[in-house]
């Protein structure tokens, strides 16, 4: 028994020190993939995968903020956890009404790079513990810039590039406030929505994170 217990003893460490270690090494190396990304191709095989890493400086500061007007506005001051649209949406989930997503940037970024998506409180742990590191390692731009290669943005397209590309037939560097909106726009379900053409709705969300992208201003991280 005692035996036992020391392999199951190494085996949690060498786990711990191996999860430090990964971290460490996206702070610098592009992701080359993520669980998402090989999950989707066993699905299906003949779906193309659409995947190329850029750097930070060759996607449009457009995308940049329109990610954050839309899916993460507290991003630049928060440590990882958004914990006012936290309790929003536990009080939502109380009342019964459509409960919004209160993950961060920062959330999204540790569950895509270091896990997979399902919905239980054991991945929901995990992905808590990979937030604290990566927000203890990474700066805030190296965050994003992972965030903005890694993420789905339509059905085989990865990150910034292959989605202004195959959306808009150009590069990353050169989205336009509207375009990067529409890329933006369709997050919450990737698979199903559409930058271009886009839906009424999408067109709706489009505007919306324009104008937030304006009140919020110049980009600071």
């Amino acid at each position: 028994m005692k035996r036992f217990f020391r392999f199951l003893l190494k085996f949690l460490l060498g786990l711990f020190l191996f999860s430090i270690l990964m971290v460490v090494i996206y702070k610098w190396v592009p992701v080359p993939f993520t669980p998402l990304m090989a999950i989707r191709y066993f699905e299906n095989p003949e779906e193309d995968i659409q995947h190329d890493w850029v750097a930070m400086e060759k996607i449009s500061d457009n995308l940049k903020l329109a990610v954050i007007a839309s899916e993460d506005q507290n991003f630049p001051v928060h440590s990882g956890f958004d914990y006012e649209a936290i309790q929003k949406a536990m009080e939502d989930n109380k009342k019964g009404r459509r409960v919004r997503g209160a993950s961060t940037i920062s959330q999204q970024t540790a569950k895509n790079v270091f896990l997979w998506p399902q919905r239980s409180w054991f991945r929901k742990g995990l992905e808590v513990y990979f937030t604290f590191w990566i927000e203890l390692l990474w700066s805030k731009e190296r965050i994003l810039e992972v965030y903005l290669n890694s993420i789905e943005m339509g059905q085989g397209i990865y990150g910034a590039e292959a989605a202004a590309q195959a959306w808009f037939g150009k590069s990353a560097e050169n989205l336009t406030a509207y375009e990067a909106a529409a890329i933006a726009a369709i997050l919450p379900n990737p698979r199903q929505y559409r930058a271009k053409p886009a839906s009424s709705y999408i067109q709706g969300r489009q505007s919306w994170i324009v104008r937030q992208m304006r009140n919020l201003g110049p980009l600071e991280l």
